[in-house]
């Protein structure tokens, strides 16, 4: 089970459209897909419609260390791709975990409860330095970082979430290494030279650091992104072609761009997804 969070400190610039694209993505390949929703405000909980409501949420896991998935796991119209609500109406779980003995660490002992069931985990974060964000990155085998290509962003991606990676590193001495961190510019307008300039910045200022990429996929600003969250579906399956006289990329060749950089090992289950149909046959497993 590989375990990716999706963070930054700095909010709207696409976390939850990224979880939320990335995981159906991934389910319609066949994998086995558990979104976490670790944001106060729940919108990827409600990005998808419910097939099955599960009783408890995220609460529930950290706040009672609930285990049971019958009770935790909710599955969403997305075959695959199953869910644990956010419901900590009231931001209590911050609290908690920052006056526990064990509350940044918490997430990474109670995920081996998933292990069985599930190939991938996306952790959506709140975008806000918290107690609950240090505990997802030191849950994560992989931390993505959407960057929108502005300069604000990228000195806020310095100041933040750049600090936080630093900040959790003598957690080293307990034999937990912070996840590699993967950049992705988001909402890229291809007639913006400022844009431009920001992305070559960003793969200027990290080049030759092992613990930070930039990955060579961007995502452009089109309006298939909002459409398939109105619609309650994958991006993918509601743009699979590029559209005449459009010069970015299709969104199903986009998002198959940014799984294939991510998660190599499934770049062949990734090949075959169309956006038309879901793979049918059995789940993949994990190399």
């Amino acid at each position: 089970m590989l375990v990716i969070s999706i963070i930054s400190t700095k909010g709207g610039v696409g976390k939850t459209t990224t979880t939320a694209n990335l995981g159906g993505f991934a389910a319609d390949a066949g994998l086995r897909v558990l979104l976490l929703d670790l944001d106060v405000q729940p919108t990827l909980s409600s990005y998808y419609p419910l097939m099955h409501r599960a009783p408890c949420g995220i609460y529930e896991l950290l706040a009672f260390n609930e285990q049971n998935l019958e009770r935790l796991v909710s599955h969403t119209c997305i075959d695959g791709l199953s869910l644990v609500l956010s419901n900590d109406d009231r931001g209590q779980l911050n609290t908690l975990l920052l006056h526990a003995p064990d509350g940044r660490l918490r997430l990474r002992h109670l995920l081996p409860a998933f292990q069985a069931s599930y190939d991938l985990v996306l952790l959506d974060t709140q975008g806000a330095r918290s107690a609950l964000l240090e505990m997802a990155v030191l849950a994560s085998d992989v931390a993505l970082s959407p960057v929108t290509p502005e300069i604000l962003a990228a000195r806020e991606l310095r100041r933040g979430t750049l600090q936080l990676i630093e900040d959790i590193a003598p957690y080293r001495h307990l034999g937990i290494k912070p996840p590699p961190l993967n950049l992705l510019i988001n909402r890229v307008h291809p007639v913006s030279a400022n844009a431009r300039v920001i992305q070559q910045a960003l793969r200027q200022i990290f080049e030759g650091r092992s613990d930070v990429r930039v990955l060579d996929t961007a995502i452009p600003a089109i309006e298939a992104y909002p459409r398939a969250a109105t619609q309650g579906l994958p991006v993918h399956r509601v743009e699979n072609r590029r559209p005449t006289g459009r010069s970015a990329p299709s969104a199903l060749e986009t998002i198959r761009a940014v799984a294939c950089e991510l998660l190599p090992q499934w770049r062949e289950a990734f090949s075959q997804v169309d956006g038309k149909t879901p793979k049918e046959t059995g789940r993949v497993q994990r190399p």
